[in-house]
């Protein structure tokens, strides 16, 4: 073999090696994408947002669901503005050199104790919604009582701004 027929020899085995490397990556990316999608449709459903669980309601449905749950959590926002509070002032007295553990205590308590009362009151309004459903609507809005995590009540304008802002 002379040398320009080894080049040509290299150069062809150092393509095809680049080119099976990228198939392997290729491969190993796709297959790890497709099982993320598959552990998302798979997911609890309380990983799913609110809006998508009432998106598959019937139109009339939808809206009086909406608007009684709505107006649920704009009720308990007082609530979990005193759990904010009480969380704040037991974080600054915390922070601070008077520090009181008892204070401490019991401004959690009172945390805890308005997290409670909001809470209720909105999975007592839930449950209410959910006996005036018939049983398709009920069984498919049933999700909304495996909920967890916080309960942020937004305005209009709030979100609009927010999406302006992004």
């Amino acid at each position: 073999m002379n040398t320009r027929t080894l080049k040509i020899v290299l150069a062809a085995s150092v393509a095809l090696n680049l080119f099976a490397l990228a198939a392997g990556a290729t491969l190993l990316i796709g297959r790890a994408d497709v099982e993320r999608r598959l552990e998302a449709q798979q997911r609890a459903p309380r990983d799913r947002s609110f809006m998508s669980v009432v998106e598959g309601l019937d139109p009339e449905v939808r809206d009086r669901v909406r608007e009684t749950l709505r107006a649920s959590a704009h009720a308990a926002h007082t609530d979990f503005e005193v759990v904010r509070q009480k969380r704040r002032e037991a974080t600054a007295l915390a922070r601070s050199p008077q520090f009181d553990a008892a204070q401490v205590s019991v401004l959690l308590e009172q945390s805890r104790a308005a997290e409670l009362r909001g809470r209720a009151r909105i999975e007592a309004d839930a449950v209410a919604v959910l006996a005036t459903l018939e049983p398709d609507d009920r069984a498919a809005l049933s999700e909304i009582l495996t909920r967890r995590g916080r309960t942020v009540v937004r305005h209009k304008g709030e979100r609009k701004a927010r999406d302006a802002a992004r």
